[in-house]
């Protein structure tokens, strides 16, 4: 009896895997239309529509650092119909910064592909008193308490990457936090704080306008478009590596069918020429790796950045 249920739950499982997706799918951003991540999604949804034959709409659910959109894709069916945009704050930072959690991406959550991942760069005014990193180390020890950094908000990547370098190199910054990136580089560029770890995806701009200069990359390798631009780890601290990352995720009790089948169309699509290019653009690195993969990438972000948050005991807002 109990073999005739088992094969029974099993047809039914691969029919349902036969039709998917039997329908419009929805792809939730946890964040506002027009940002970074909201560019990125729809970039890919529009190519994993084709590639599944079916459309997928796009839907903001900015608010509470990502929470409400992480909670409306929870409240969906676990069929694959529903797709969600994860992010270094949503599942790499998130978990082991906040201590109630309305949700627990480990468990509730299944890992489809790690997306894209962004280089975070050092920079600065032109006419800043430093030209490089140990230049800016230098005058962080000569002048304590007046080197200053911006962020985009307490508890975020901009604040982290920034705290775990003053854990390595033994300087001391002053964290001046804003709500959001564009306050936080508009107030580097008017000179108001000095510098500030950001993306290239928001900072490229300012830097090709010649506003703002690269000091350094918390990039493993060096970036293809800066060569000249040294990383944090080769320059006398070994291992220093973070960037902030895009992936996407369906709700847990997903069947592994459809994991494979999503996971198995973004590998493709992510290696398309004119994605590529677009991303490129966009400063960012191209990677759809397997569930797998990206579950063990995420588990190794929420050690990283939980050591970085107990050392410096961060609190957020």
């Amino acid at each position: 009896m109990k073999r005739i249920l088992f094969l029974t739950l099993v047809l039914l499982s691969n029919i349902c895997t036969a039709a998917y997706p039997n329908g419009p799918l929805k792809m939730i951003v946890p964040f506002p239309a027009g940002g970074p991540t909201d560019v990125i999604a729809r970039l890919i949804s529009n190519k994993l529509g084709d590639a599944l034959g079916q459309p997928i709409y796009v839907e903001n659910k900015a608010g509470a650092h990502g929470s409400i959109g992480m909670q409306a894709a929870l409240a969906a069916p676990a069929d694959g119909q529903t797709l969600v945009v994860v992010s270094i704050g949503t599942n790499g930072i998130n978990p082991v910064l906040y201590k109630k959690h309305a949700y627990d991406v480990n468990k509730d959550f299944i890992p489809v592909s790690l997306l894209v991942t962004v280089p975070i760069v050092i920079v600065t005014r032109v006419d800043a008193p430093f030209s490089d990193l140990p230049g800016l180390i230098a005058y962080a020890k000569s002048n304590p308490g007046k080197l200053t950094f911006a962020s985009a908000g307490n508890g975020g990547s901009s604040h982290l990457v920034p705290e775990m370098f003053m854990m390595r190199s033994g300087i001391d910054m002053v964290h001046v936090p804003y709500k959001g990136t564009a306050p936080a580089i508009s107030d580097v560029l008017a000179g108001q704080v000095n510098l500030m770890f950001d993306t290239l995806l928001t900072s490229t701009q300012h830097i090709q306008s010649g506003k703002l200069k690269v000091i350094a990359s918390s990039t493993a390798k060096r970036l293809p478009d800066y060569p000249k631009v040294p990383t944090i780890a080769e320059s006398g601290y070994p291992g220093f590596e973070a960037s902030s990352w895009y992936g996407l995720e369906v709700k847990a009790g997903t069947p592994p069918e459809i994991v494979k089948r999503l996971s198995a169309e973004l590998a493709k699509i992510m290696k398309m020429p004119d994605v590529k290019e677009r991303l490129d653009q966009l400063s960012t690195v191209a990677v759809g790796s397997t569930p797998e993969e990206f579950a063990k990438f995420q588990k190794a972000e929420q050690e990283k950045w939980s050591k970085v948050i107990q050392k410096g005991n961060i609190q957020p807002d």
